[in-house]
C-alpha cells in the first residue's frame, strides 16, 4: 500500500526555475526598463518607465514566493495557487488590451514565457497537493500492522469477522453520501438486495462518513443492514482501495456518467461530506478470507452486485456440498 504522496523532485526544480526566472526578469525590468520596453515596441515615456519598474518589483516578489514553495511544494501550495491565478489573469488582460489596441502583439511573447509555459506544471503541483491533503491524517499514514477489520464495529456493535463466520458477506465500500454514484449504488443495492440475500449472502456497508446516517440508508431501504463508519479509511486501505487519481475522479468518462446518473437518473449531486477522493469497491468476505473483489477503475463504475455474488458463491456451495 502506498504511503502519503510526497512531492516528486521535478516539482522542486520547476519552482526553483520559476523563482529564478522571476527574479532575473524582475531585476531586468527594474534596472533596464527602457531597453525592455524598446524590445516590446512600447514608447519609453517617464510614466511607462516607472510603471514597468513597479511591475518588475511585483514579478520579483513572486519569484521569492516560488523559491519558498520549492522547499515543500505541497505545504506551500497557496503560493503556487496565487502564482497560477496571476499567470491565468496575465494572458486574459493582454487579450483585452490587444483587442482595445492599447498593447502591441509583441507583448504576446511575454505571456508565453511568463505565464503559459507554467500552467501545466503549476496545475500538476496543485493537484498533487490536493491529493496529499486527502491522504494525511488518515489510514494512509498508519503502519501496515494496522488491523481495522478486527477493531472496527458496525453501527450495532458487531465485528465484520463475526458476521462473515455465519455466511459470506458482500462488503460494499461506498463514497460519501453527497456523491451521485454513491446514491446510485445505494439504489442498486436496494433493488438487488433480495436476490443477493436469496443467494445466501449478507451485505455490509462501509462508508467514509464521520457518523452513521440512517436517514440516507433508509431512503434506499438499507437502514437495517450492518454499517461501518470509517472516516479514516482504515478498512478501505486494508482491502486495497486507494485515493483516486484525477482521471478516476474527474475524467471525461466520469463526467459523462455523472450527467446520466445525476440528471437522467435523478440522483443529483450533494455537498461533499467526507473524503471525496476515496475510491469505492466491493468484496466477498467469508471466514476471514476475501473470496473475490472488484476495485473501481473510475468513481463512476457501476458493479452488477447480484451477478458478482452468484459467480463467486457457486464454487463455495460446491465445496460445502463435498
Amino acid at each position: 500500500m502506498s504511503q502519503p504522496d510526497q512531492p516528486p523532485p521535478w516539482m522542486k526544480y520547476v519552482l526553483l526555475a520559476a523563482g529564478g526566472y522571476n527574479l532575473v526578469w524582475g531585476a531586468a525590468a527594474i534596472l533596464a526598463p527602457a531597453a525592455m520596453l524598446a524590445w516590446l515596441q512600447v514608447e519609453s515615456t517617464q510614466p511607462a518607465l516607472v510603471f514597468w519598474q513597479c511591475i518588475g518589483m511585483l514579478v520579483a516578489v513572486y519569484g521569492f514566493g516560488y523559491l519558498i514553495a520549492a522547499s515543500d511544494p505541497y505545504r506551500h501550495w497557496p503560493l503556487v495557487l496565487v502564482g497560477l491565478i496571476g499567470k491565468i489573469l496575465g494572458p486574459i488582460g493582454f487579450l483585452f488590451a490587444l483587442s482595445a489596441g492599447t498593447l502591441p502583439s509583441s507583448f504576446g511573447w511575454l505571456n508565453l514565457t511568463n505565464d503559459l509555459i507554467w500552467w501545466t506544471p503549476f496545475v500538476m503541483i496543485l493537484w498533487g497537493a490536493v491529493r496529499h491533503l486527502h491522504m494525511i491524517d488518515n489510514a494512509y499514514e498508519l503502519p501496515e500492522a494496522d488491523d481495522p477489520i478486527r477493531e472496527l464495529r458496525t453501527h450495532d456493535g458487531r465485528r465484520l469477522d463475526d458476521l462473515a463466520s455465519d455466511r459470506p458477506q458482500l462488503i460494499v465500500f461506498l463514497r460519501h453520501a453527497g456523491c451521485t454514484f454513491c446514491r446510485e449504488a445505494a439504489q442498486d443495492l436496494g433493488a438487488q438486495r433480495s436476490e443477493i440475500e436469496a443467494a445466501g449472502c449478507g451485505i455490509v456497508l462501509v462508508h467514509v462518513g464521520q457518523e452513521d446516517d440512517p436517514e440516507f440508508f433508509s431512503k434506499y431501504g438499507l437502514d437495517d443492514l450492518p454499517r461501518i463508519s470509517d472516516p479514516s479509511c482504515r478498512l478501505y486501505r486494508q482491502f486495497g482501495l486507494e485515493i483516486g487519481t484525477f482521471s478516476q475522479l474527474f475524467g471525461a468518462r466520469v463526467w459523462a456518467r455523472g450527467i446520466i446518473a445525476g440528471i437522467f437518473g435523478g440522483h443529483g449531486l450533494g455537498l461533499t461530506r467526507a473524503n471525496s477522493f476515496q475510491m469505492p469497491g466491493i468484496y466477498l468476505y467469508h471466514c476471514g478470507q476475501i473470496l473475490d473483489g472488484f476495485q473501481h477503475e473510475h468513481a463512476s463504475d457501476r458493479p452488477l452486485y447480484t451477478e458478482f455474488v452468484r459467480r463467486n458463491l457457486a464454487p463455495v456451495d460446491v465445496a460445502v456440498a463435498r
